[in-house]
Formats: C-alpha cells, sequence, structure tokens
C-alpha cells in the first residue's frame, strides 16, 4: 500500500525547472519594486535569525531556497522544524520567560497567535516605515479571509502574521467513477451524482450508499472520513456543523475570523447542531469502517488505494493523489451544502515576528517575512519538487502560467484545485473555527465526545450536551 508521508503531501510530480535556481539579482528585480532602494535589502546584512516552524511542505521548500535569500539580504536564516504540538509549547516557553531563542514564528491561529499575540510584533511597524521594503502588491493581494483569520485578534487593525500556508478541506473524489457510474446513479437516485454548487450533505449520504452498496466494482465504500479521535474528527464534524448552521459559539464565523477572549457560552446544543450531529452520525455508519481509526493522512492513503469512491480532504493532498496511479481520476469541488451553505474548514497559518527580539533581529525578520511570502517566493514553492504548498496570494493566481496549470495535464497538480479553492475561501464558504485561548482544550472535547457518539456509547443528543457542559467550564461561561 502507498504511504503518504507529511512532507509529501504538497510534492510536485518532478521535472521542473522552478524558481529555486533564481539568483539574487534576479530577485531583487522582482521584488525591489517600488521600494526606495536597493539598501532597504541590505541592511540586517550579517545578522542570523532563528526560524520555528510546523514541519510543513511550504517550509520544506523555503528551506531548499535560503541560499537565495541569503545572497540577497546578506541575513543568515536558521529554520527548525517540528511537529505542531511541541512548537507551541517551545513558544510558550519563549514567550513565558521573555526570551527570543526563535525571531521569526509558524503562528497558528488557534494555539499561538490568540493565547500569545501579544507576544508578537504588530507588523504594521514596518508595513508604514518608509525605511522598509513593501509588501510586494500590498497585504491588499493576500485572500481577504486568510489575511484575517491568520493574522489578526479581535480587531481589523493589528496584523501580528502575513498569511503562509492555507489547507483547507473541500471535496475529493473519484471523478472516473462519476462519470462511468453517473447515469446508473442518476436513474437510481433521481439526481445527477457530479457534485455542483446546488449538491447537499444528504444527497452526498445517498451517493455514499450507493456506491457501499457494492454498485461499482472498483470501490468498497463509497466515502472515508478522517473520524480517529483526534483533531481530524472535530475538522470533519465541523464542516458538517457549520453547513447545518451550528456553530461551536455565538457569532461563529466573526470569532472564527478576528478571535475573542470571551467566546461566551458553548452553542452546540442548539437545534441546528443537534440535526448535524445526528446526520454525521448516520453519514459514518454507511462510510468506510476504517474512518474511525484515520486522521487526515490515514484516510488520504485509503483514497489512493482505492477503497471508496469520495472523502472531505484537506486539499493540499492534491499533489501526492496526482502523483500517484489515480492522476488524471480526480475531481475537486466544495462541499456539499447543508441547510445553511457549503463549509469549507480552513486550516491555514501566518508568521510572525517574536516581540522579545532585539530591534536588529526584527528588521531581519521583516525581509524575511516580505520574502517568504511574496508572488515570486509563493511562485517558486508550486514548482517545488521537494515541497512547496498553495499560494496565499491572488496575485499569484492570476499568473498565467498559473492559471494554464489549473487544468490537465499540468506541472503544478496542486493547481488542479485552484477553482475550487477560490470558491472555498469566499466569505460565505469558509469554515472557521473559534479563535481562541482555550482552543486545545476545547478541540479536545469535541473529538473525544464525538469519538463517544460514533462508538454507540452515546446518543448525538447526550454528546452535545456533555461537550457544551465541559465546554462551558473551560471558557468559563
Amino acid at each position: 500500500m502507498t504511504q503518504f508521508k507529511r512532507r509529501d503531501i504538497l510534492k510536485g510530480i518532478g521535472g521542473l525547472a522552478g524558481l529555486s535556481l533564481m539568483g539574487a539579482g534576479s530577485l531583487r528585480t522582482a521584488l525591489a519594486q517600488g521600494m526606495a532602494s536597493d539598501e532597504a535589502w541590505k541592511q540586517a546584512s550579517g545578522t542570523t535569525i532563528q526560524f520555528i516552524s510546523e514541519n510543513t511542505p511550504p517550509t520544506t521548500a523555503i528551506a531548499a531556497n535560503l541560499a537565495s535569500f541569503q545572497e540577497l539580504t546578506g541575513i543568515t536564516v536558521n529554520i527548525t522544524e517540528m511537529q505542531l504540538g511541541a512548537l507551541v509549547q517551545k513558544v510558550a516557553l519563549d514567550f513565558g520567560a521573555g526570551r527570543s531563542s526563535f525571531d521569526v514564528i509558524y503562528a497558528d491561529p488557534y494555539q499561538v497567535l490568540a493565547p500569545y499575540h501579544r507576544g508578537l510584533v504588530d507588523l504594521n511597524r514596518f508595513i508604514n516605515d518608509d525605511q522598509q521594503p513593501v509588501v510586494p502588491k500590498g497585504i491588499e493581494d493576500f485572500i481577504p479571509s486568510q489575511l484575517a483569520a491568520a493574522g489578526r485578534f479581535e480587531d481589523r487593525e493589528s496584523l501580528y502574521t502575513l498569511p503562509y500556508d492555507c489547507p483547507t478541506m473541500i471535496w475529493i473524489y473519484r471523478r472516473d467513477l462519476f462519470e462511468k457510474y453517473r447515469d446508473q446513479m442518476r436513474q437510481d437516485l433521481g439526481f445527477d451524482p457530479m457534485p455542483s454548487d446546488s449538491t447537499t450533505w444528504e444527497q452526498y449520504y445517498q451517493i455514499a450508499e450507493w456506491f457501499s452498496n457494492g454498485n461499482a466494482s472498483e470501490v468498497k465504500y463509497g466515502t472515508g472520513h478522517q473520524a480517529q479521535q483526534y483533531d481530524s474528527l472535530m475538522c470533519d464534524f465541523s464542516n458538517v456543523l457549520f453547513a447545518y448552521g451550528g456553530d461551536y459559539f455565538a457569532n461563529g464565523q466573526q470569532v472564527g475570523l478576528l478571535g475573542t477572549d470571551a467566546p461566551g457560552a458553548c452553542q452546540l446544543t442548539s437545534d441546528a447542531a443537534l440535526e448535524a450531529a445526528r446526520f454525521y452520525q448516520k453519514l459514518l455508519k454507511v462510510a468506510h469502517p476504517g474512518s474511525t481509526s484515520w486522521d487526515w493522512t490515514g484516510v488520504a492513503n485509503a483514497f489512493q488505494n482505492g477503497e471508496f469512491a469520495m472523502m472531505p480532504e484537506w486539499h493540499e493532498f492534491a499533489g501526492s493523489l496526482e502523483s500517484s496511479d489515480l492522476q488524471g481520476k480526480i475531481g475537486y469541488a466544495p462541499l456539499p451544502k447543508g441547510p445553511a451553505r457549503s463549509s469549507n474548514l480552513w486550516g491555514g497559518t501566518g508568521i510572525g515576528i517574536n516581540a522579545n527580539a532585539s530591534a536588529e533581529k526584527q528588521k531581519a525578520a521583516w525581509l524575511f517575512l516580505v520574502w517568504a511570502t511574496s508572488p515570486q517566493t509563493q511562485l517558486m514553492g508550486l514548482k517545488s519538487t521537494v515541497g512547496g504548498g498553495t499560494p496565499t496570494r491572488q496575485s499569484v493566481y492570476d499568473m498565467p502560467e498559473v492559471k494554464a496549470a489549473s487544468t490537465p495535464p499540468t506541472d503544478m497538480p496542486n493547481m488542479l484545485t485552484a477553482d475550487t479553492m477560490l470558491t472555498a475561501w469566499q466569505d460565505d464558504y469558509i469554515g472557521l473555527r473559534p479563535k481562541i485561548a482555550q482552543w486545545n482544550e476545547v478541540d479536545t472535547v469535541i473529538f473525544t465526545e464525538l469519538s463517544k457518539m460514533l462508538a454507540g456509547q452515546m446518543s448525538p443528543e447526550e454528546t452535545m450536551q456533555s461537550a457544551k457542559q465541559r465546554i462551558d467550564r473551560i471558557v468559563g461561561a
């Protein structure tokens, strides 16, 4: 069986003359438009900064291209990569002790930004400084929902990070099977099964059941899910919860976009949340039985190995899936809609600057942020053969070569999701978990209680009531 590793998720299919070979002169020409002088890039020459990041493919691509940044700026960047949980612990210790062991921080919105935003520099200080290089094309070039969700907390003025990566859950399906059995499914089910803006979660359930009933010899089941007792289960359920009009707290989209220190009482016992829980329980009963043992990587492996026909999954897996035996056989679409809307959970992160760092290191860190999130570097990531990521900037999607890569055959397989993603990140489609300081504890409650429901130990009503009571205690409601 093929197994995906985290570092492989966003790998391209090779053979690309990417921007990793771009020299400092070319980078300088591309980045320096509108800047006061070339000297701005050399103002922190000789400085060494430390960047701590989750071990993600975008950082792998950045690490492979650091020589060009050092040549451009004279700055040395040392990168430390680790699992997110370990990163959060190290950053918390750094902030708590008033240290700056790390100057540039991969600031997860929920586990770093929300509880520790006061330890990050407000980037407006550099954005408004005429002596600093400007952000290419301005911060307005970042996808608006991502800029707020990744970079802001409680208000729309302060900005603590620039959007760095943007994994988002979408509907990934076997297009070859949907096309082969389309007429039969339409006859049996009474509707067109091809994913569209009008497809509902109830129809998704019926499609899953149709495949699970043995109507297609190529797969054993209709749907697979990342329903392991882990963060992945919360993610999978949240798409349904938000689509049905439920949420974890009142004003959920606002709490997800800007965050709050006072979320109030948990809303999981609302009628919409209860309806979502009942449906999710029903859906998992027809899903591949391995679903409750899979996280996002496990379900991707099973899909790639032909176990089922479709799944809600992070779009960043497209690169690896399109590099497998399923190349050219996969379709991508926004997740189905519920009574309220289609919701596609966003899991992105920004990078920020440690406020405890010295003034010189903060300047160097700012230069790194501008470079690492620039359109040119994001294009490099798309073309990288060692890692890379999907862009957080609209201008990259507007580049002719990127637009051309959104249809097969393509040398940038991640861009096959581009049209879907630009819809999924719209305000009416994006799903946002609560950006609160206590999120880690709340998350644990959610996936623990849901796991009991899926195991048949609790009813949906009991599950939501228990989760609400525990969450209210955590947030002091």
